[in-house]
């Protein structure tokens, strides 16, 4: 039987920060389909470049200029794209000139707000090739205008009307092919509940963890220091707030339960979410000393710097109406997999904290004491040289790999488009 085919559209893809795609696309190749993929050029590092593979991508560079005339790029393609749908019209004619090139059993395009959705729909319509919708990331699980990467004019409220209008944009053009599509996946049981209002057939596939990456380490990985790690952007403290943290860590210095000397909590993250992290830190004067900050390390590097941590940090905030909802990012279940305490600060009483309780992976925690007699606890075994004793339910976390997300994708493709 011959190999199939999946023309892949999506925003981004690795090296760029496009874990999602990029995992799919190396055990899809493993298991009878291949994957070509149309995406934009993000100049975003190599932060995933193992990932890139021998996937065939075609990359489209919207944007070429750095420093201020980068700006003026920015905002003039902007416009465009919101008069003409120019990002899509382009990524629509670079689609379907690959299209006109070999046979393929259907479309799936994987996207954060809208783009490139419209130019998914269009190829479809070309095609006549059914078309699969993977959303990752959606605007209403956001507490503000955090979906808006690059920040917007203050003067006289303007940020807020363009992002009231960019918002109502985005919502009725997503909504309209949505409803268009053969069917859609997406990553928590919240994000089903929302889009299964504007298409029935929508399907739960959680983001997961590579487990020829992800594992924890057979040799003794003990370190001079108790290390508390996070890895991953904070965009705002609404979405993922550390104050809880904060506060746990300066009374457990106040009562001497822990000293600098042996205790850090490490940060690997950009530029912008250590501004933040810095700035809701003041309050706690004691903390300076048992925080490092550190660039982002390319995704090879991170299987490492979990094991050798103690406790590997989440962040997010209360799931509701004012604040995050069905967030499950990728370094969750890299943190499951290689079977190390889990601390969720503060817990969301929602998705993210049933499956800690499932997993029995660690803490979603809700109060101080809380985080300190879990931190103490962990500390004092590591201080002893006890090793951890994870008791965590790897049956449960199995169901969470790449390679299990990627059948479920495949079982999906052999739905819409059966052998001819």
């Amino acid at each position: 039987m011959s190999q199939r085919s999946v023309l892949i559209l999506c925003d981004l893809f690795p090296p760029a920060f496009g874990p999602r795609m990029g995992y799919l696309c190396k055990y899809l190749g493993q298991n009878g389909w291949r994957p070509v993929v149309v995406t934009e050029y993000v100049d975003d590092g190599d932060l995933f470049s193992f990932l890139a593979g021998d996937t065939e991508v075609t990359r489209i560079r919207y944007y070429r200029r750095k420093g201020l005339a980068g700006k003026i790029e920015w905002g003039w393609t902007f416009l465009r794209n919101i008069l003409f749908g120019y990002k899509d019209r382009r990524m629509y004619r670079q689609a379907l000139e690959t299209a006109r090139q070999r046979r393929f059993d259907l479309i799936l395009c994987s996207a954060f707000r809208t783009f490139p959705l419209p130019a998914a729909r269009r190829l479809a319509a070309a095609t006549r090739l059914p078309l699969l919708v993977d959303l990752r990331d959606i605007i209403e699980q956001y507490t503000g205008n955090e979906f808006i990467r690059r920040s917007l004019p203050k003067i006289f409220g303007l940020d807020r009307l363009i992002a009231a209008a960019f918002r109502a944009r985005n919502l009725r053009i997503r909504n309209a092919i949505l409803r268009e599509a053969a069917s859609i996946t997406t990553v928590s049981p919240w994000h089903v509940s929302v889009l299964k209002k504007y298409n029935a057939n929508t399907h739960l596939i959680y983001n997961g963890y590579d487990p020829d990456v992800f594992y924890p380490s057979s040799g003794k990985m003990k370190s001079d220091t108790f290390y508390i790690t996070y890895t991953g952007r904070l965009l705002s403290t609404a979405m993922r707030d550390p104050d809880l943290l904060f506060r746990a860590v300066e009374k457990l210095l106040e009562e001497g339960v822990i000293s600098p000397g042996l205790f850090q909590v490490r940060w690997f993250t950009d530029g912008k979410s250590k501004e933040i992290l810095v700035s809701a830190a003041i309050p706690y004067a004691r903390l300076n000393a048992c925080m490092s900050y550190y660039d982002y390390v390319p995704a090879t590097e991170i299987p490492r710097i979990l094991n050798e941590s103690e406790i590997l940090l989440l962040l997010t905030n209360k799931s509701g109406a004012d604040g995050p909802k069905g967030v499950m990012t990728t370094k969750f279940f890299e943190s499951l997999a290689v079977g190390k305490p889990i601390l969720c600060v503060r817990g969301d009483e929602g998705c993210l904290e049933e499956i800690i309780h499932r997993t029995r992976s660690g803490l979603s925690a809700h109060s101080v004491d809380e985080v300190c007699e879990f931190i103490k606890t962990h500390y004092l075994r590591w201080k002893k040289g006890l090793p951890y004793e994870d008791l965590s339910d790897k049956d449960q976390i199995k169901q969470f790999s790449r390679e299990t997300q990627a059948r479920h994708f495949i079982l999906l493709f052999e739905q819409l488009a059966p052998h001819p």
